[in-house]
């Protein structure tokens, strides 16, 4: 127990040293956002791969896809890394960087809004950012408790209070450079402490070889005719398994928290350094992860007649660990989770600021009343999270929170972010019906989750989209159809309105 004290202990103290270090350069808007685009290549990668790894990976999607796909699973950690990784910043980061500077974008609504010369895009999507990230921010709080409860027999009630201080402190003080700088130290335990603990852990199943020769002894009932499902290529259900790709690949390009580290960049030869970085990193990191969740099978027994608690698989085969070995695991999942709530927490409270109340109500807001602002809706924002996490409704797993959150935004906003980097010919219809495909798929879906007869309702191949998983991937899936379909049919944007926001594109190939 000392031991596992003591780390936390420094960690604590190391994350709000840098918050109290930081915060001189957090006095406007610029840096308190976006660390006044001067964030360098290594520091970016690190931000970028800390804050799409988080405790959901680590503990829910571990746990859960590691059962039910076993060592297929991998899949989707190489996924987030080749497509959710190096092809977003292959694609979309030199342009994003160009075209939202020359923009003065600090947000992704602020880009939507100045991209299409739409104030109600602008503030449709910053209510929508600030409205679905709150689950994601949740179910990484969950996660946290999962594994502080386990290592210190704590209720999870205290663990996510405790989590949430933390985070607040350090966000709220040192704004973007803090939780870059944060990343940066934190991403370097990661990577230390996810090799350490698989090796740890799969020696007490003899090693690596007997692991898997003891999983591939492990049938599945719903494929009775299958040998060795779960140490197959695709696993036994590789339909799902596409779908928990899409949605934690490609869904990554949507998301605001994560199209921000784009923003913040120094330069453009920083993007390709940033690239292959922050993708040897998801490989480390989130092919680990699921690596290790996929011997869940030969650790953990679900209840007897019962479904598995997956949320608590990847706590179950750590607790066998030397208490050494625990202490780094706390601070490895601490370090993944807490980078990814800072940068959630500033895409939220910096959008409600900066592009919904100061756009709605007060155009000349003084700057150090926006970063007051910032920092307010910052603790608004945890209260609401805990609150959230707080819920114990047993459909309320880490994966679902999460599904929801993304498939929701990403399907909202990819379409209209990644076609507005590229093409002129979007319209602002085209946007409107991302928007509302997105948000109508996710909680029409949610709905019928939720209802006690939707297996009535999810007959036949609509059983796919029994899962907010699948209903996710489909909605980021139709933003990418609907955009080009609506806007083909309605009227385009002024040329003028274009011909600025390509601007930057031309007068970087021109220099070129």
């Amino acid at each position: 127990m000392l031991v596992k004290i003591v780390l936390l202990a420094l960690f604590i103290a190391v994350m709000a040293g840098v918050g109290v270090y930081c915060r001189k350069k957090a006095v406007d808007v610029s840096g308190f956002v976006l660390g006044s685009r001067n964030v360098g290549p290594w520091l970016t990668a690190f931000a970028y791969g800390t804050s799409y790894f988080s405790a959901v990976v680590f503990v829910g999607y571990a746990g859960q896809f590691g059962w039910n796909f076993g060592l297929s699973a991998v899949w989707i950690g190489l996924g987030n890394a080749f497509v959710g990784s190096l092809l977003a910043w292959q694609v979309m980061g030199r342009r994003t960087r160009l075209m939202t500077q020359h923009l003065y974008s600090a947000t992704m609504p602020d880009f939507f809004g100045k991209r299409y010369d739409s104030k109600p895009i602008k503030l449709a999507a910053s209510a929508l950012i600030f409205v679905f990230l709150i689950p994601y921010s949740a179910s990484v709080y969950k996660g946290l408790s999962r594994l502080f409860s386990m290592a210190f027999g704590l209720p999870f009630e205290y663990c996510i209070i405790g989590m949430a201080a933390l985070t607040a402190l350090y966000v709220i003080l040192g704004g973007y450079m803090a939780t870059a700088v944060n990343d940066f130290i934190q991403g370097i335990i990661m990577l230390a402490g996810i090799t350490a603990v698989i090796f740890a852990a799969l020696v007490q199943k003899g090693g690596v070889a007997d692991a898997v020769g003891a999983l591939s002894g492990v049938s599945d009932p719903a494929v009775p005719g299958m040998a060795s499902p779960f140490t197959s290529v695709f696993g036994p259900n590789p339909v799902n398994l596409l779908g928990v790709v899409v949605l934690t690949s490609l869904g990554a390009w949507g998301l605001p928290q994560m199209v921000h580290k784009f923003y913040a960049i120094k330069n453009d030869k920083s993007i390709g350094i940033s690239a292959v970085v922050s993708t040897a990193f998801a490989v480390v990191i989130a092919g680990g992860s699921y690596f290790l969740g996929a011997f869940g099978r030969i650790f953990y027994t679900a209840p007897e007649g019962g479904r598995p608690v997956f949320d608590d698989i990847v706590p179950f085969i750590l607790s066998g660990l030397p208490d050494a070995l625990i202490g780094v695991v706390l601070v490895l999942v601490l370090s993944a989770s807490m980078s990814t709530l800072s940068s959630v927490v500033i895409a939220s409270s910096s959008t409600l600021t900066v592009d919904f109340l100061k756009g709605l109500r007060r155009k000349d807001m003084p700057p150090k009343l926006q970063v007051a602002l910032i920092r307010g809706f910052c603790a608004v924002f945890v209260l609401l999270s805990v609150l959230l996490a707080m819920d114990n409704n047993p459909n309320n797993i880490i994966t679902s929170l999460m599904s929801w959150s993304w498939g929701a935004l990403a399907g909202a906003f990819l379409g209209p972010f990644l076609y507005g980097l590229f093409w002129k010919g979007v319209t602002r219809a085209g946007v409107w019906a991302s928007f509302a495909s997105g948000v109508v798929i996710t909680l029409t879906g949610f709905v019928i989750f939720y209802t006690k007869h939707n297996n009535e309702v999810f007959t036949g191949a609509l059983r796919l989209l029994n899962s907010p998983i699948n209903i996710g991937a489909c909605a980021i899936l139709m933003s990418l159809v609907v955009v080009p379909l609506v806007s083909i049919f309605t009227p385009r944007l002024d040329k003028s309105v274009t011909d600025r926001a390509f601007a930057a594109l031309s007068q970087a190939r021109s220099k070129e």
